[in-house]
């Protein structure tokens, strides 16, 4: 199956995955060998492998499997949270997927069954972000459960866990984590002010707001 892509797209894209495992630590979004990171070309699906340090990671490191999960490049294990990103992609458009264990955003996923719309960057990911339920994480229940939270939206909290984002780059996916993290540390900060309650934004801001952002960027 390799034959299907080149080998200068193969050392790309995880050269790119790399990199964005490693910024995930670097801005604090993972602790340790925490988080996962994947991205798909073609029919082949390259993620960070279990339990190696980002910053020991090299190019004899590269961890390639097929849609189905099977291992066809690289000696070390795939992340034990393949799972996830293997239903992202099976059932989205995603070429990009990165998951954290963001400790605002998890520690939203403790409180609330979904972020509360507090900024209009809400309406980047689809509208106001689902959690899913708790399941052990590596399961196929996870992925299940990821995957109905998803609905609709780029990305999703885990109860008690952490946060999935998608994207078609590696760079969105990136960003929209990043986003999501910080979402949730304004809310938890406007929330604990005593005697106040954060004002949320209604669904026709927010689909204002989508209208805006989709032609953000573009030249007029």
């Amino acid at each position: 199956m390799t034959e299907q892509v080149s080998q200068r797209a193969i050392e790309d894209a995880w050269r790119d995955v790399v990199t964005t495992a490693r910024r995930t630590a670097a801005e604090g979004l993972v602790v340790g060998t925490s988080g996962n990171v994947s991205a798909r070309v073609g029919p082949l699906i390259l993620v960070t492998p279990s339990a190696v340090p980002y910053d020991r990671l090299t190019a004899q490191d590269t961890t390639v499997v097929d849609i189905e999960g099977k291992r066809v490049l690289g000696d070390l294990e795939p992340t034990s949270e393949l799972p996830l990103h293997l239903e992202i992609y099976r059932h989205t458009d995603a070429l990009a997927v990165v998951h954290t264990h963001a400790v605002h955003a998890t520690a939203v996923s403790t409180l609330v069954p979904e972020l509360p719309p507090v900024h209009y960057m809400t309406a980047a990911l689809g509208g106001p972000v689902r959690v899913a339920p708790y399941a052990l994480y590596g399961t196929e229940a996870l992925a299940s459960h990821m995957l109905r939270a998803l609905e609709g939206r780029t990305a999703c909290l885990l109860q008690n866990h952490g946060t999935v984002a998608h994207g078609q780059s590696l760079d969105q996916a990136y960003d929209r984590t990043a986003q999501l993290e910080w979402m949730c540390r304004l809310w938890l900060t406007a929330a604990s002010v005593p005697g106040h309650t954060p004002s949320l934004l209604s669904e026709s801001r927010l689909a204002e707001a989508a209208e805006r952002l989709s032609g953000y960027g573009r030249p007029r």
